[in-house]
């Protein structure tokens, strides 16, 4: 099983939307017993909080649940267990690697480095852009699973 785990700095906005909307990607897709998908944050001021309404605001209008979702940190031996550590933003790759250190088996990505216009995703907490950062989070998303299915030929 490919585990992939999603990172943003409180586990509240970004990194849980695209938790649900890779999950959400891979269950239409019938792979959810071949893709394990979790997300978390580099930071512990939002652990044990729920998704931010925006994300679940956005996450309804498109017919997808995080009910029940709440922000945990990333830990050490997170990178031992997860194949994938995707971060919305260098910022958080730079976080990322304090957690686990040195990123010896190359792990470590940004999101949108999987599709054809690799950059940060804004964070919506202060943009308030919460359809901007779908749409990118999507745009990942697609280009990830893409990757993933590529690499192990998962069909």
């Amino acid at each position: 099983m490919i585990k992939v785990m999603f990172v943003c700095h409180g586990n509240i906005c970004r990194s849980p939307m695209a938790e649900f909307v890779f999950c959400h990607m891979v269950k239409e897709r019938g792979l959810s017993d071949k893709i394990y998908i979790a997300s978390s944050a580099t930071s512990r001021e939002e652990i044990g909080n729920p998704v931010h309404h925006g994300t679940r605001r956005k996450l309804q209008q498109v017919g997808i649940s995080c009910d029940g979702k709440t922000a945990v940190q990333l830990t050490k031996k997170d990178y031992e267990m997860y194949d994938y550590i995707i971060c919305m933003e260098t910022y958080n790759i730079r976080n990322v690697l304090r957690i686990i250190g040195e990123d010896k088996y190359k792990k470590v990505y940004r999101l949108l480095d999987f599709s054809t216009r690799p950059r940060e995703i804004a964070d919506p907490w202060y943009t308030g852009n919460f359809d901007e950062t779908y749409d990118d989070i999507l745009e990942g998303c697609v280009g990830l699973l893409e990757h993933i299915l590529r690499k192990h030929k998962i069909y």
